[in-house]
């Protein structure tokens, strides 16, 4: 399956079956996703955050999880975003790889100087 924006332009994609239960988060990330590229960060992290609060098992929740505060901080400039983040992976998908990806965020009261993103996530801040 390929989630395209309204350009076409491939913004996620997925192959082989799925059950309903891990196909239709799958589907919902791939929104979050396009939404996110088009820079709708606000609906992006509304999005990904449905996705972890609807779908907790789904094998996609950890990475909304991730996602959804980096749409947060997008869309804010605030740094505390991330950090809040870094806390809920240690309650939430701990052993994760999104949970250490995560890690860098962790620990700060938001007032530092704000982390590279772009470095952190791949995207460009």
């Amino acid at each position: 399956m390929i989630i395209a924006d309204s350009h076409g332009t491939e913004r996620y994609r997925f192959e082989g079956f799925l059950p309903v239960d891990e196909f239709l988060p799958q589907i919902e990330f791939g929104l979050a996703k396009t939404s996110f590229s088009a820079g709708d960060f606000k609906s992006a992290e509304t999005l990904f955050r449905k996705i972890v609060n609807e779908q907790p098992g789904a094998d996609v929740a950890p990475e909304a999880l991730y996602w959804a505060g980096v749409a947060k901080y997008k869309g804010s400039g605030d740094a505390a975003a991330l950090a809040e983040t870094a806390t809920a992976f240690q309650s939430r998908y701990a052993e994760s790889v999104w949970a250490k990806k995560a890690s860098i965020w962790g620990g700060g009261s938001g007032s530092e100087q704000k982390p590279d993103i772009g470095k952190a996530t791949g995207t460009s801040s």
